[in-house]
């Protein structure tokens, strides 16, 4: 059972209630999972930044909790599920989704129970661009965008999942506290066009630090193609390893403890 280490509880925040599993000591990192939901993977990811010194929070936005890994269950989360509900923006940029006030409120509750500077964020894939739209909430000081895949329309024009006004705060909380955001995508991912990612570079100058993978730097033979850098595509050596050193280590920097 890939969360049998894991205390679970439910957070609420009007209109939402979610349940969340907690894991580890020290400051606190919200990890949100990715399509299809909290597989194992993301857990297995989750426990390297419990190792690291961190506590990690993984709410459960869509999925069955700790439910394998497989292609029809991503397709029937994705089409059948998350696209449709009101909680997410799924389809145009310019905005974020409803549900990240929620995630800005789990930052707030992590870090008034586990202190330190701040809280770290990374969302993946679907959830990809959510930690960036958590700026707006102060406790958040270690943004990390994993394969951000929203909105599903207009990537390759640059559309991305906040809205002006988050982006100006994210913006003036980079250069007034001296923060970073955390980029990575593969290359190839038709999911996360490059126009994104000059978005972002656009908005944010040289506090936008990112990481470009090749194919050759996944993991091979898992019947995806390259997409998901932290869990299914994440090899045990080279660049597509390191990409997960260096997020682990933005955290810990970000979070006092490097």
């Amino acid at each position: 059972m890939p969360l049998q280490d894991y205390a679970l509880s439910d957070f609420n925040h009007a209109p939402y209630t979610r349940p969340v599993y907690r894991r580890g000591s020290g400051p606190a990192v919200i990890i949100i999972h990715e399509i299809p939901g909290l597989h194992a993977q993301v857990v297995e990811f989750a426990d390297r930044v419990v190792d690291a010194g961190m506590t990690v929070f993984l709410p459960s936005l869509f999925g069955t909790p700790g439910k394998p890994l497989s292609t029809g269950y991503a397709v029937q989360q994705m089409f059948m599920n998350v696209c449709i509900r009101r909680e997410f923006s799924a389809w145009n940029g310019g905005k974020s989704s409803p549900i990240v006030d929620w995630l800005r409120a789990l930052a707030r509750h992590a870090h008034a129970d586990c202190g330190g500077p701040g809280v770290g964020a990374l969302g993946m894939c679907f959830t990809g661009g959510f930690a960036l739209a958590m700026m707006t909430e102060p406790s958040v000081v270690a943004p990390v965008l994993s394969q951000p895949s929203l909105p599903l329309r207009g990537g390759k024009d640059g559309a991305i999942d906040v809205s002006d006004a988050e982006i100006a705060c994210a913006r003036s909380r980079f250069e007034a506290e001296d923060l970073t955001l955390l980029g990575l995508r593969y290359k190839s991912d038709k999911l996360v066009p490059g126009g994104r990612f000059e978005r972002y570079r656009k908005e944010f100058g040289d506090r936008f630090e990112s990481v470009e993978l090749e194919d050759a730097d996944a993991r091979q033979n898992t019947g995806y193609a390259p997409h998901s850098v932290l869990t299914i595509h994440l090899p045990t050596s080279g660049p597509g390893k390191e990409a997960e050193v260096r997020t682990i280590a933005f955290f810990r920097q970000r979070l006092g403890l490097a």
